[in-house]
Parts: C-alpha cells; sequence; structure tokens
C-alpha cells in the first residue's frame, strides 16, 4: 500500500473511528489518545508482509483492544478500592486484566482477538439487562454505586446481575481457558 492509499484510508475512517472511540471513552484526551495509536499501528501493520484484508474492520477492533487496555490501565490503580463498593473481591470478575496484551507479540495479539470475538459471541446471549450491567461494569469501568444511581436499580441487584452474567460466561467460555 503507498502512502496515498494509506492517507486515503485515515481521512475515510478517521470520524466514524473517532466517534466510536469518544462514544466509549469520556476522557476526550484519551479518546485522542487512542485514535493516534489506532492508526499508529495501522501504519507499522501495513509495513508488515501479510496485508490487512478488511481495514475498516481491523481498525474497530485495534481501537475496541485499546479502549480496553486503557481501562485495564486505569482500573489497576483501582483495584484496591473494589472492597469499598460493596463487591466481594471473590466474586469480582475483571476481564480486561486476564486477557493477552496486544503488545507482548503476534501470537498473543491474535489469541486477544480471538478471546474477545468468543466474548463478544457470548455477551450476545445473556439477557439484555445482565449484559447491560456486565458491559457497563467491565468495559465502560462504572462502578455498580453509579449504575445504581443513574438507573434506579436497587445495588443487589445490579450485582446479581453480574453474577449471573459471570456464571453464564465462564460456563460458555470454558473450553478457551480449560482444555480438558
Amino acid at each position: 500500500m503507498t502512502e496515498q492509499a494509506i492517507t486515503a484510508t485515515v481521512l475515510k475512517e478517521r470520524s466514524r473511528l473517532g466517534n466510536f472511540i469518544r462514544r466509549r471513552v469520556s476522557d476526550p484526551t484519551d479518546a485522542d489518545d487512542i485514535l493516534q495509536d489506532v492508526f499508529h499501528e495501522f501504519v507499522q501493520a501495513y509495513r508488515l508482509p501479510e496485508p490487512i484484508e478488511q481495514v475498516s474492520a481491523w481498525l474497530f477492533r485495534v481501537a475496541r483492544n485499546r479502549i480496553i487496555d486503557r481501562f485495564r490501565k486505569k482500573k489497576e490503580v483501582a483495584l484496591a478500592d473494589l472492597g469499598a463498593a460493596g463487591e466481594d473481591d471473590d466474586d469480582s470478575y475483571h476481564l480486561d486484566l486476564l486477557l493477552p496484551s496486544p503488545d507482548a507479540g503476534p501470537e498473543e495479539a491474535y489469541a486477544r482477538t480471538m478471546l474477545l470475538e468468543e466474548l463478544q459471541a457470548a455477551l450476545e446471549e445473556l439477557p439484555a439487562a445482565q449484559r447491560e450491567v456486565f458491559v457497563a461494569h467491565e468495559l465502560d469501568g462504572i462502578s455498580f454505586k453509579e449504575m445504581a444511581q443513574a438507573t434506579g436499580t436497587p445495588l443487589n441487584t445490579l450485582l446479581a446481575r453480574k453474577r449471573y452474567a459471570v456464571q453464564y460466561l465462564r460456563a460458555r467460555l470454558a473450553y478457551l481457558y480449560d482444555p480438558d
């Protein structure tokens, strides 16, 4: 791919990809950083011998991974505060801390992509209420207390929905982490 083709792709996808990221990341500076990271990785990927076949899908997948990475970094700092929100540490499930890092090499990046695709399929199978709580807490980083205040749903109901979602996802995705 030539520099002109790369530039054309960036110009074509920038607005849509930027909106995708801003809907998921509240801090505009973080959203801009993620967008820049995605396009930097795009340019780097075109230097590799294997071409990217579906550029738009690839860009959105990388953006989603970078968003999760950003939340993981923020959550690592806040892990000590989790007990204060009324959560039982044994029941706390932090998906993004379990995923392979995309910076650990091509095999880990591929494994991460496959895990995220399997997770997406499993999430779509959940009842809407359970899926919404799981996504809000795990991917959007919203606390149960904030969800309860915003929705008027009791805190224990939200905790139960997340617990049921985690139980289902663990069973549904068990083959990925337990090969026996």
